[in-house]
Order: structure tokens, then C-alpha cells, then sequence
């Protein structure tokens, strides 16, 4: 899925996401949990204002991201 990102370049240069736009609906960045390279893209897995968890894709040739992983926000357990 195709997505929109807002970033954040660091000291070094380095695009970091800072919010990511789902058609119309805009989700902060509370944390980045990890990153890692591959050799033509890079990867975030983020922790969004949502509760939700996300892994990004950014594609270093293009600069085009991509929404691969997406784990909706679990339910707080109910107690009786």
C-alpha cells in the first residue's frame, strides 16, 4: 500500500518518519522500534499514536514508501 510519510533528517542526513498519512487519516509516530537496511531499501517498524505497529519501506532509488506490515492495536483485556 502506498502511503505518505513526513520525515524528520536528522544530523547525518538520515530521513526519519515522523508521521504517515493513510489516505486522509494522519498517525504520529510515538517510537521507532527498529530499522534495518537491505540493499535497496531501508525499513522502519514504528509504533503509531493509534497504538498500532507499522513497518515502512523506503525505497532509496525512487523515494517511494510503502506500508508492508500493518498490526491493528490489540484490545485491552476486560476484566468482569
Amino acid at each position: 500500500m502506498k502511503i505518505r510519510v513526513e520525515c524528520y533528517a536528522g544530523y547525518r542526513g538520515e530521513e526519519t518518519p515522523r508521521r504517515i498519512w493513510l489516505g486522509k487519516r494522519k498517525i504520529e509516530v510515538r517510537e521507532i522500534q527498529d530499522r534495518w537496511l537491505a540493499p535497496t531499501h531501508r525499513y522502519f517498524k514504528i509504533h503509531g499514536d493509534d497504538n498500532a505497529i507499522y513497518i515502512l519501506r523506503h525505497n532509496s532509488e525512487t523515494w517511494e514508501w510503502d506500508l508492508t506490515f500493518y498490526q491493528q492495536a490489540k484490545e485491552p483485556e476486560k476484566t468482569p
